[in-house]
């Protein structure tokens, strides 16, 4: 498997967060593993995290307009891509096939070739357009994931409550990982 995991400026860099430290762990479920980070994304992370470690991670790194990417062709057969947070921007521009930088090109990318896509909506409430775009974005073959935890395990931390999102991703993505299943005890 190989994966491209796109982190936006949205607010949520929490679930970006969980989601690289969980990927480091999954290393022997995929072959290759690379990421996109804007600027702001890069300022939100660390106004929200108060660190920098998003540079710390064992993957390769992007320019959000380096078009040469390999996963800016469909030919890199490249099998999932997962942008958390998903700002609407970005979902909006996904949506109606703007492919203005590298993220929006890979999603357009993973879309046409009929890979997964995985946008993880990071915003509230939603306006008309948002719902509408996310229905484009359903409709051409992409999943919706909402940054909406549950609280069927009784998360005492915020991560373990962001953990609860990052989990279902990483099950969408078809990852095999150990988490809270219900009906299933611990």
């Amino acid at each position: 498997m190989k994966i491209v995991v796109a982190i936006t400026g949205a607010s949520g860099s929490v679930y970006a967060k969980l989601l690289l430290d969980k990927l480091v762990k999954l290393q022997n479920q995929f072959i290759e593993l690379g990421i996109v980070m804007s600027k702001n994304a890069e300022e939100i992370w660390e106004t929200e995290l108060g660190d920098d470690t998003y540079r710390n991670y064992p993957f390769r790194y992007f320019d959000k307009y380096d078009f040469a990417a390999p996963f800016a062709s469909g030919s890199a057969k490249y099998d999932t891509m997962i942008v958390v947070p998903c700002s609407m921007g970005t979902l909006g521009r996904i949506a109606h096939g703007v492919s203005d930088d590298l993220v929006t090109r890979a999603a357009d990318v993973i879309l046409k070739e009929r890979r997964k896509l995985i946008l993880v909506a990071r915003d509230t409430p939603y306006s008309l357009i948002h719902i509408k775009n996310m229905e484009l974005v359903t409709l051409a073959g992409g999943i919706i994931c909402p940054a909406t935890p549950s609280f069927y395990s009784k998360p005492q931390t915020i991560e373990q409550l962001a953990e609860t999102v990052v989990d279902r991703v990483l099950d969408l993505a078809g990852l095999d990982i150990t988490t809270f299943r219900w009906g299933k005890e611990k």
